[in-house]
């Protein structure tokens, strides 16, 4: 047969429980005639009378004495089952993308810091360039991006502030070509991230568009670009999330106060659905925290001209 509402169920198993239909009513937070409404319609569904109601008294019939056990059993089933899938939803694996210069270079020595704030879950990380298709890719819960914010379908909260300047390291100021300004730049290598004009840009910002640098060199990621800055290789145009650690140690240092446009930034993506699942706002609510503690430190003063806008930088990861 086809099982009754459970609102008439949950008021019989209450009312029964009690033999009151006024302390069914309160302990389920609704009037003494909804309950009483619910199992008159619930008797009327199966044909059969639950309690007989004795002046002053409530009485289970047969019947209901017979239903009570397997609906009491059922609700309890029912609670333990919901309990287990919030636990889950709480705690077990949470699966984010992340690129591996951002990895590497700012979430792995933090990420400690969260794992000990929530043990219960268990974080799960696939470092890849690509920006993954949360549709197809169904195993991956969050991703961490840098971009603009805007991606459709998408909820995406700005963790973090973002701009970018020439980094070199220290050995390179001592050496024989001088760099005490934004012209010395023609005598040196400069770096840069395939795909993206960071250079050309901050030339045209420094006045200096049409500088011819003594050679370039160009790698697919930009965390192997920084690595060459501070082998002393070249100068290179770094994100200023990326280097933190570096510029507070004096493995490299920022050369002069212009840096480009900040638009750009670190975003926690995840589609709009499961934007507030209880493991996803946890790691959310966490990694906010750790980007405002760093964003004074990632965001230089810069000097932005009006003509320059951020199109000028041609793809954001």
């Amino acid at each position: 047969m086809q099982i009754p509402p459970l609102n008439g169920l949950r008021a019989f198993e209450a009312a029964a429980r009690h033999l009151s239909f006024t302390r069914a009513a309160e302990e389920l937070n609704v009037t003494q005639s909804a309950i009483s409404h619910q199992i008159r319609t619930l008797e009327d569904r199966l044909g059969i009378r639950l309690f007989r109601r004795l002046n002053h008294a409530l009485v289970l019939t047969d019947a209901g004495q017979l239903l009570l056990p397997s609906v009491r059993d059922a609700f309890a089933r029912l609670a333990t089952g919901l309990e287990r899938v919030m636990e889950h939803e709480r705690s077990g694996v949470l699966t984010m993308s992340v690129s591996p210069s951002f990895a590497s270079r700012w979430l792995m020595s933090r990420i400690g810091r969260f794992r000990a704030r929530h043990p219960e879950i268990h974080l799960r990380i696939s470092v890849s360039q690509h920006e993954i298709d949360f549709e197809r890719e169904a195993d991956i819960d969050i991703g961490l991006r840098h971009g603009l914010g805007v991606w459709e379908g998408l909820r995406a909260d700005r963790f973090l502030d973002d701009a970018v300047f020439p980094v070199c390291s220290p050995a390179l100021l001592q050496g024989p070509t001088p760099l005490r300004q934004p012209a010395d730049l023609r005598h040196h290598v400069l770096v840069e991230e395939t795909g993206h004009s960071y250079w050309a840009t901050w030339l045209a910002m420094a006045g200096l568009g049409d500088l011819k640098p003594s050679s370039e060199m160009v790698f697919d990621e930009i965390g192997i670009a920084i690595e060459a800055a501070e082998n002393g290789q070249g100068i290179a145009m770094a994100r200023g999330t990326l280097v933190l650690e570096e510029l507070a140690s004096g493995r490299l240092t920022r050369l002069f106060d212009l840096a480009l446009p900040g638009d750009f930034g670190y975003y926690l993506v995840c589609p709009e659905v499961t934007a507030d699942r209880p493991k996803i706002a946890a790691f959310r609510r966490w990694i906010m925290e750790e980007g405002a503690a760093d964003r004074l430190a990632v965001t230089p003063p810069s000097i932005t001209p009006a003509s320059i806008t951020p199109a000028s930088i041609t793809r954001p990861l």
